[in-house]
């Protein structure tokens, strides 16, 4: 939630230029997989933050990005897809889209305009807003795929359903995202800025990097590959010219590892030389990229693996 903060000489918050009190709080992003939350991010902030591919369910851990005006100061959490949670790495990433929401100052319900409803994959969205305190605004998203009267009975049902306004966008083409954010920005409480104007982001430079590799490897790998393989940045010197980057990828299975490296290292030499260069791309520097494969044997289903490579674990589940 927001945070007190200092005062202007009269005794309340900072104006903005216009004169009016600045307001600045956290916009949850939810919403099945695939349904475009991550590149509505990207559009809010103008730039790529969070990794985008075809596949569903590429975000796994939550991504913190925020976009500052002269007014306000929105502090953006897009969360993984909400789904019935399969194994303990699904469990963690929902309990990690249900904390994003308890902290939510605003409920931003992202759905996909081109999707038929499905109540069964429903249940996950309608529980998690069961649990919301804050005020609810939707984004009817990819209006640039979709039929307008199938938008237009969209937008109707859902405001008729969830009481909350409905804005078609799309996030893609850019479409409708300003007249979103201006309405974000006015469901935020009166609050001076929480973090300094120039940042983009709350994560470290780091995530942001290993992030770019498991991208790569949802665009190079199919079937279960990019589901069962994590990466974590293991060294980084920005003192270096080129940086040096030493990433690892952690894979279930041993027969994993021998398809990410590829006949006589192939795979995993394409794989580095793309992931190379999107980093050179984000940091604006050439970049050293010191790539590793290792197994950890059924990372995503056991709690010790999953908590060492970051994820939040709901203290219930898998002692192991």
């Amino acid at each position: 939630m927001s945070a007190d903060g200092p005062l202007d000489e009269a005794g309340g918050p900072p104006a903005s230029p216009g004169g009016e009190p600045t307001r600045a709080g956290y916009a949850a992003l939810l919403g099945l997989p695939n349904v475009g939350k991550s590149t509505l991010l990207n559009a809010f902030l103008g730039t790529k933050l969070s990794i985008v591919t075809p596949k569903a369910q590429t975000t796994w851990q939550r991504v913190t990005g925020i976009r500052t005006t002269a007014r306000a100061q929105t502090i953006f959490l897009d969360t993984p897809g909400l789904l019935e949670a399969r194994d303990l790495l699904q469990r963690s990433m929902l309990e990690s889209a249900h904390e994003a929401l308890a902290e939510a100052d605003v409920v931003v319900l992202v759905l996909d305009a081109t999707r038929p409803a499905d109540p069964s994959g429903d249940r996950p969205v309608q529980e998690a807003l069961d649990r919301r305190a804050a005020p609810l605004l939707v984004a009817v998203n990819k209006v640039d795929e979709a039929r307008p009267e199938a938008v237009a009975e969209l937008v109707a049902r859902v405001e008729a359903e969830s009481g909350g306004e409905a804005f078609p966008v799309s996030a893609l083409e850019g479409e409708g995202v300003d007249e979103l954010a201006a309405a974000i920005e006015e469901a935020l409480p009166v609050s001076p800025f929480l973090y300094p104007p120039d940042d983009l982001a709350s994560q470290p430079v780091r995530f942001f990097l290993a992030e770019l590799v498991r991208e790569t490897v949802f665009e190079d790998f199919r079937e279960e590959i990019p589901y069962s393989v994590f990466c974590r940045v293991e060294d980084m010197r920005e003192d270096q010219d080129p940086v040096y980057v030493q990433a690892t990828l952690y894979v279930e299975r041993p027969s994993q590892k021998g398809i990410l490296i590829g006949e006589r290292g192939s795979a995993i030499k394409a794989l580095g030389t793309r992931s190379r260069r999107k980093m050179e791309h984000f940091l604006g520097r050439s970049v050293y990229l010191d790539l590793w494969v290792k197994p950890l044997p059924g990372w995503r289903r056991k709690r010790r693996p999953l908590a060492r490579l970051g994820f939040h674990v709901p203290e219930e589940h898998d002692q192991r």
